[in-house]
């Protein structure tokens, strides 16, 4: 990489206000469709240089799905704007009073500020649950995960350590919500279908998937009707489901509960929590519980030109008083409501405010099983809901390319029962944790 003094932004000048989106996913991805290019010179910046489909990230983490499928190249996606600049570049620092953000590469003054950055994983002050288990929000996690999981079964097959013979297969799940149920979901069916055939060797009835819940029911932004069949569908799989568990500690080998029971694994996945990724510069009064409090334009209250949209804004009303659901459909249409009504809030003109359409939820739980709350309050579960789940996923995926890749992998593994990703291309290595690195490494060796 170039060293720093040799960095530049190089963004033209031009004579349109200019717009500066942070972060590229459902809702930076929208405002950045919708913003008239004739208007407004849009600057989108992002530490990733692709959009990312999160909904089907534990595919990839499960080997369901290669890495490409549910990433596009942002800049393929807004060629045909004429005042368009990317910039694969992480937004360090805003500063409010001088309408600029800082970036390694260089400030950049903004007329509209535009923050889509969304969230990140919150793992509520535990610090050892941050170094040792694996979050799941990005690509680079999913392909972690998915190298962990594929090194756990090859280290089973070479491991002749008794005392970790009945654990070494455990995965836990921390966190109920629709990635740790359709998480559940993916590694009971690899248990089922495809791992016996790949380790005939390995007694897979020592393989225990555990999904851990706070609250007391699965899904708890869905109905009490989804969570039942959820957890009934789940538990036909085979997965141990432990609902109003409350994670005390975890050391890399075990996982200890409040109530004090033990479970023992090498593998934990935190899918329980998220938090708002807020910018340092904005005034802390400006957040509420790491997210930026708007207006019903989507403007940041205390701001006149600084807007949010997506998983870090709380738009708060007498019908919505903590907010929007943190999930891709709000962002989608907050991205799509800024973009096409900035330049009317730009020229002072009255603008309707935001209003959210619920179009429902949706969860997988595993082949043919899903389940739906529809508007109207239909609730119901089964192959219909998995049919509309696949559709709905499909067409969400961010170009044509993206869609027929998962549609060929989904109706291969649909025919074969079988998973093609379980690639290790990276092998993956806790940071700081010598414990497990010295029983994995040492069975290596000693079978090499």
């Amino acid at each position: 990489m170039l060293p720093v003094q040799q960095l530049a932004l190089n963004i033209p000048k031009v004579n349109k206000p200019r717009v500066v989106v942070v972060g590229s996913g459902f809702g930076g991805l929208n405002v950045v469709k919708y913003l008239p290019d004739s208007r407004f010179q849009v600057v989108l910046f992002d530490k990733h240089n692709y959009h990312t489909f999160q909904p089907l990230l534990y595919q990839v983490a499960t080997a369901g799905l290669q890495a490409d499928a549910i990433a596009g190249p942002l800049r393929s996606q807004f060629r045909k704007k004429k005042d368009f600049e990317f910039r694969m570049l992480k937004v360090q620092s805003v500063n409010p009073a001088l309408h600029t953000i800082s970036t390694l590469a260089g400030d950049l003054e903004y007329d509209y500020l535009v923050i889509a950055n969304g969230a990140k994983s919150n793992y509520f002050g535990d610090q050892k649950m941050e170094q040792l288990a694996l979050p799941l929000k990005s690509i680079p996690d999913a392909l972690d995960l998915r190298s962990q999981l594929m090194q756990l079964f090859e280290w089973a097959s070479i491991n002749k350590d008794e005392s970790i013979k009945d654990h070494i297969l455990n995965i836990v799940l921390i966190g109920g919500g629709p990635t740790g149920v359709e998480m559940a979901g993916a590694l009971a069916e690899l248990k089922k279908y495809v791992l016996p055939k790949d380790y005939p060797r390995l007694d897979f009835s020592h393989m225990c998937i555990y999904l851990l819940e706070g609250m007391d029911r699965l899904l708890p932004p869905m109905s009490p009707q989804a969570s039942a069949r959820a957890k009934k569908d789940l538990e036909k799989l085979g997965v141990e489901i432990k609902l109003g568990a409350m994670v005390q500690s975890y050391d890399g080998e075990t996982v200890t509960l409040k109530n004090g029971e033990q479970l023992k694994s090498f593998t934990v996945v935190w899918t329980a929590g998220v938090t708002g990724d807020v910018l340092p510069g904005l005034p802390p009064e400006w957040a509420e519980k790491g997210r930026l409090l708007t207006d019903e334009n989507c403007r940041v209250k205390g701001s006149s030109n600084i807007f949010a949209i997506g998983d870090i804004a709380i738009m708060k009303s007498e019908a919505t008083p903590k907010g929007h659901p943190g999930l891709a459909q709000p962002a989608m249409q907050m991205g799509k409501y800024l973009g096409k009504n900035l330049y009317a809030l730009h020229s002072n003109q009255s603008v309707k405010p935001f209003k959210y359409f619920d179009k429902g939820s949706l969860a997988t739980i595993g082949r043919g099983k899903a389940v739906a709350d529809l508007p109207g309050k239909l609730h119901f579960g089964g192959l219909l809901a998995w049919w509309i789940w696949l559709f709905v996923h499909i067409g969400f995926l961010i170009s044509f390319r993206n869609k027929m890749l998962v549609f060929t992998n989904w109706l291969w593994n649909f025919f074969t029962f079988d998973k093609g990703n379980r690639l290790i291309i990276r092998p993956y290595i806790r940071k700081n944790d010598v414990k497990t690195e010295k029983v994995f490494e040492l069975n290596a060796t000693e079978h090499a």
